[in-house]
């Protein structure tokens, strides 16, 4: 029964730390600048939605449109630029793609070279239980 206990609390625990990387995570702050938009609302909604998608170099876990680096002024500007030379969503992700490759992207496409990207979270999560279980086995013996 206390066996039981522990392991509801860890796991109770374990929920909660997701919980709140989750709501941390969410945070809807915009770092863009009012120089930056564009004087086309219907541009700056597609550069707006372009840069939610693209990943930040350096921050690397925040998106561009979020992130106030340099870095992600400049890639801003950048799709900002495309869209104003004509060019489609389609086309600007692969102009990214191309120059940063796919790990400028918060969603990477599934393909074999990304693989790893995708399939790494349940790995860990797998190696983790097994890692919990093994523990809680030898706690038992105990």
């Amino acid at each position: 029964m206390i066996q039981k206990k522990l392991l509801f609390n860890k796991i109770f625990f374990l929920l909660q730390i997701i919980i709140l990387a989750a709501t941390t995570a969410s945070n809807n702050s915009y770092a863009v600048d009012p120089e930056e938009f564009l004087k086309d609302p219907k541009q700056e909604l597609r550069a707006r939605n372009i840069s939610k998608n693209v990943r930040c170099l350096v921050c690397q876990n925040q998106s561009i449109d979020e992130s106030s680096a340099p870095l992600a002024k400049d890639l801003r500007m950048i799709i900002r630029n495309k869209i104003t030379e004509g060019l489609t969503d389609k086309e600007v992700y692969k102009f990214l793609t191309d120059r940063y490759g796919d790990f400028i992207l918060l969603n990477p496409p599934i393909k074999t070279s990304t693989m790893i990207l995708w399939a790494f979270p349940f790995i860990l999560f797998l190696i983790a239980s097994f890692v919990l279980y093994r523990h809680n086995k030898n706690s038992n013996l105990r």
